[in-house]
């Protein structure tokens, strides 16, 4: 019993220290700047007020929104489509120095970003692609090599024996790839899914540095923005914070299973 309660403890302690910098955006953006600097953080302002996120929605906020949305969606459909490819030509065909490839491709993970940040910025100003949409894509749109590992352990975990009753039925690759294992891997690809609209809406370096103006601003540039040379308006940037939160935690609650799900999948091999 006294390690149970021990443990359970430990849990609440856990779950109040993960809890509280979200609690905080909340109530900082739910202040007036008379509240926030006569109360304590963690003290609520009474009475509450929504006339942060008035300001913030008449800001041009909405817009920075739609463009996370937007690219979130290209990007993710762009990878569950050409990672899916990839991945199955890694793991079921064959064809001279696959394995060297693929693991050559596999090492460029520990490559830090920041390292080719520069490089590719480059790149995309030799293109005449900075401040474009086709900027802010292209690095994310054709797969990422986590991507690519993990569909192609799935696949190679799938039974061999399917494929080949299928040739034997006459089909071809890309009718086993889409009438046989990608119904098969559906956990494999909402991992997938999953883990890059979480990481294409939380994005910022790359968008800061390929973009520069409002038809291209995310949402997680355009809080930085609420950081002017005067000083900085924490009301704003939080209910910001709160604004962009906001989709996350929505997608957390529908899809609380799937994540969980892909949390014991990414643990496998």
């Amino acid at each position: 019993m006294i390690k149970r309660i021990a443990l359970y403890l430990a849990l609440v302690v856990g779950a109040l220290v993960s809890v509280f910098p979200y609690l905080l955006v909340v109530l900082t953006a739910l202040k007036t700047q008379r509240q926030l600097s006569s109360t304590r953080p963690w003290v609520p302002g009474l009475p509450p007020t929504f006339a942060n996120i008035d300001r913030l929605l008449h800001s041009g906020f909405g817009a920075y929104l739609a463009h996370s949305a937007l690219m979130t969606a290209v990007l993710t459909a762009g990878q569950l489509l050409f990672t899916t490819f990839a991945a199955y030509a890694f793991a079921r065909l064959r064809f001279r120095g696959r394995e060297v490839l693929f693991w050559l491709y596999v090492a460029t993970m520990m490559v830090p970003s920041a390292v080719t940040m520069i490089p590719l910025f480059l790149i995309m100003r030799q293109l005449q692609l900075v401040n474009t949409w086709w900027g802010l894509l292209l690095p994310y749109l054709f797969g990422t090599p986590y991507g690519i590992f993990l569909m192609r352990q799935f696949f190679r975990g799938l039974p061999a024996g399917l494929e080949d009753a299928a040739r034997i039925d006459g089909a071809g690759p890309l009718t086993i790839l889409f009438r046989i294992l990608l119904p098969l891997s559906r956990p494999a690809m909402g991992t997938l899914a999953i883990i890059t609209v979480i990481s294409s809406w939380n994005n910022f370096m790359w968008p800061l540095i390929i973009t520069s103006g409002d038809e291209t601003k995310v949402v997680t540039v355009g809080i930085a923005g609420f950081k002017g040379a005067i000083g900085v308006d924490p009301n704003l940037m939080m209910a910001g914070g709160l604004v962009a939160l906001l989709p996350m935690v929505v997608i957390f609650i529908a899809f609380q299973r799937y994540i969980v799900r892909s949390v014991v999948l990414t643990g496998l091999k």
